[in-house]
């Protein structure tokens, strides 16, 4: 007989074994101890339950036991291999990734590393090659096939981490087109260490002038590498070192008082980095006259991402169709948001910085107590919180990275910090809009944007979503985050706000214009800024800030708004699927809790739909 039609009297046997059928609404849901379990397993339970009715013989009866047990051992032995194996290859591939892993001016997947020097020598880098290698041939000879569905969606979360890195090594290899990549590797390698908040113990002093005494050594790795950038990529490196040695000098001076290093050291280091700096800046001066215009890596390139790493099921053409849809509908309703409040009086700018800091740190509580009184998410008391301070000048002067800290995996007990400079109208883009509300960058980088997922990943109790991270999710949820606040009701009491958050879906939705042009290579660098520039609108800096980084990092920008449509569809065929017993914070305590995982692998996982 059918499994779903199964008598009450199998139905109490298999669940006697640990079973659990759930023949509801025409179809049957198999698990082991809750657990979803594999085809093999499913096959073992509907032997049983078709041999092992009423009036069987007790022969047949002890039989079908047999053989289902049989089986069911064979899967959970198979199973436990499996997923030792696949524990073991994350475990050495997550520590290897730790030491090599290059450095990129996004903040979200900062990752916490050993300590030492950088080496971005054709040896070092032939030698990753052949490390991915034989993690590439491990990871292939796991047979995954009778794994529960959350071991299989971890499969293909270390193969995308492995693609990840045949994508930095081969397809778009950074290292030998982009000088701005080891601007990354030296200038924001340090910035990055100076964003966790000062004063500096001797551990971290010792990181901060390894890192200064680092950059003559790679730069020099750099000029052996780089084979003719793009004019472009040169131009942008040629104009961020302007002025460097004065900027470097300003950083150790600020910096000496907040380090154990004694400042004749620090002094000294930091004027050998200066030297090699400016000798990179002069080479690349040297050389733009002959170097190539093209910057675009082209589509064969750009769907390898999009199918490999990013896990997204989308042609290039079907992400602009989407992201054109979401432009039309973000002006829309910023239009008819605008209409609404043209006789409200306008948002006013924090009038200084300690004000500024106060208010965020009373917005960043509002916001965790609406999304707790309104069910929409759960906020666990051990998270901290998500701050403002003003900019140090150290950082102020070497700039190179967001200046924020979002904390790590060791450093939980930490508030999250982002700092600011004073509240003026020349602030960019997104620190304007924050200066009159700190709310919306609250919810995007804050609680319950990066900070609040990144401390849910960072205690997952899964080790390999633990580590891992793909730009999709993080920023798609973030991005949903903004709109869906507004929805359920957290901008009511000030209108202009909820016109920022319009204005910024704008920006999101051209990203993804601005993304695949620049990738297929329809857009040049300065047509994408000028873009931007235009149609957000937002400043010409930020403009062009944005422009080149999604020139030297396809893929990147499409993330927060086809993340985001990726989450709304998720949650609409959930809601339809478990229809009344569907419960949002519960699927929203997934979504975050996952927050690392491809939104196509969190629907696998959650509606058990594989398509």
């Amino acid at each position: 007989m059918p499994a779903r039609r199964a008598t009450e009297h199998n139905v109490g046997a298999a669940n006697s074994l640990g079973w659990r059928i759930d023949a509801a609404d025409a179809h049957l849901e198999l698990s082991v101890n809750r657990t979803p379990v594999s085809t093999r397993q499913q096959i073992a339970l509907v032997y049983f339950l078709f041999a092992a009715g009423p009036g069987r013989e007790a022969g047949t009866v002890h039989r079908a036991i047999v053989a289902a047990l049989s089986i069911l051992i064979a899967s959970a032995v198979s199973a436990a291999t499996s997923d030792a194996e696949l524990q073991k290859l994350a475990d050495d591939f997550w520590q290897w990734r730790a030491a090599n892993a290059p450095f990129t001016g996004d903040d979200v997947n900062r990752i916490e590393r050993p300590g030492g020097t950088r080496d971005w020598s054709r040896v070092s880098i032939e030698k990753r090659g052949k490390d991915l290698a034989e993690f590439e041939a491990r990871w292939r000879k796991i047979d995954i096939r009778n794994a529960p569905t959350p071991e299989q969606v971890d499969y293909k979360l270390l193969g995308s981490a492995v693609a990840r890195v045949h994508w930095e090594l081969e397809r778009n290899s950074r290292w030998k087109r982009d000088p701005t990549f080891y601007l990354e590797q030296t200038l924001t390698a340090l910035a990055e260490a100076l964003t966790v908040p000062a004063p500096y113990d001797e551990t971290r002093s010792r990181e901060i002038l390894t890192r200064i005494e680092n950059i003559p050594a790679i730069l020099q790795q750099a000029a052996e590498n780089l084979q003719n950038p793009p004019a472009r990529f040169a131009i942008v490196a040629i104009e961020a070192l302007e002025n460097i040695r004065t900027r470097l000098h300003q950083m150790a001076v600020a910096l000496a008082r907040s380090t154990t290093v004694k400042e004749q050291e620090l002094y000294s280091a930091t004027d050998r980095a200066a030297d090699a700096l400016e000798k990179f800046r002069q080479q690349l001066q040297e050389q733009l006259p002959k170097l190539p215009q093209e910057t675009a890596l082209g589509r064969d390139a750009y769907v390898w991402f999009l199918r490999n790493v990013a896990l997204m099921p989308f042609t290039p053409e079907e992400l602009l169709a989407m992201g054109n849809q979401e432009w039309n509908r973000a002006v829309a309703f910023e239009a008819y948001e605008k209409n609404r409040n043209r006789e409200v009086p306008p948002l006013k700018m924090a009038d200084n910085i300690d004000n500024w800091i106060k208010d965020a740190a009373a917005k960043e509580a509002q916001v965790r107590k609406f999304l707790e009184k309104h069910d929409i998410l759960t906020l666990p008391d051990w998270v901290r919180h998500y701050t403002l301070r003003a900019t140090p000048e150290y950082l102020r002067a070497l700039g190179f990275t967001e200046n924020d800290d979002f904390t790590g995996p060791s450093r939980l007990n930490e508030d999250s910090v982002r700092y600011v400079p004073e509240p003026s109208d020349k602030l960019g883009y997104f620190w304007k809009a924050t200066a009159m509300d700190p709310r919306p960058i609250c919810v995007h980088e804050g609680v319950p944007g990066h900070y609040f997922h990144l401390c849910l990943s960072w205690k997952h109790e899964d080790p390999i979503r633990r580590h891992f991270y793909d730009s999709g999710p993080i920023e798609g949820i973030a991005f949903y985050a903004e709109e869906m606040t507004l929805q359920a009701g957290l901008f009511d009491d000030s209108p202009h706000t909820r016109e920022i958050i319009y204005n910024f879906m704008r920006l999101r939705a051209l990203r993804v214009e601005v993304d695949v042009k620049l990738a297929l290579g329809e857009f040049t660098l300065e047509q994408a800024a000028k873009y931007l520039q235009e149609k957000v609108p937002m400043d010409a800096q930020t403009a062009r800030q944005e422009a080149t980084a999604f020139a030297t990092a396809p893929g990147q920008a499409i993330t927060y708004q086809i993340g985001k449509l990726q989450i709304m569809k998720f949650l609409a065929e959930a809601r339809l699927q478990f229809g009344n017993r569907f419960d949002l914070r519960a699927f929203h305590d997934f979504v975050w809790k996952n927050a690392n995982v491809p939104i196509a692998l969190q629907r696998w996982e959650y509606l058990g739909r594989s398509d």
